[in-house]
């Protein structure tokens, strides 16, 4: 067993994209239409047949209020690695990116968390040196 997709529910498909592949450096992998909405995943350039993230539309039932639950709480949608922990919040912040603190060494990771300006945090991870 592997996993193969996570969602992370966005409230605007067009805009998700558009951070996700021109902020964060991910390619698209698949956009499917499908009723309303669609299915709109990205891959990392360094792993493009591992996970998918799925930019998930919130208009599903409940999943605009979860994420806006989760974003209040300080929850982070999802967790992102990084070789450089550093060096990535310092790229990001020059394209932009509202992080919510500095990098912060937590036991065996070193870690922050950033906006994905769909209504989510992301958390920025990499193993502690």
């Amino acid at each position: 067993m592997k996993a193969q997709w996570v969602n992370v529910t966005v409230d605007d498909q067009n805009k998700a994209l558009a951070f996700y592949t021109g902020k964060l450096g991910f390619v698209l992998r698949d956009d499917i239409k499908m009723g309303p909405t669609r299915w709109l995943s990205v891959v990392s350039p360094h792993d493009p047949d591992g996970v998918q993230v799925v930019l998930q539309d919130s208009s599903f039932p409940g999943s605009a209020a979860h994420q806006h639950e989760l974003f209040t709480a300080a929850v982070p949608a999802v967790a992102f690695h990084s070789d450089d922990v550093d060096a990535e919040f310092k790229r990001l912040k020059e394209l932009g990116v509202v992080f919510r603190g500095e990098p912060w060494s937590m036991g065996a990771i070193k870690a922050v968390l950033f906006e994905d300006t769909c209504g989510n945090l992301i958390n920025l991870v990499h193993p502690a040196r």
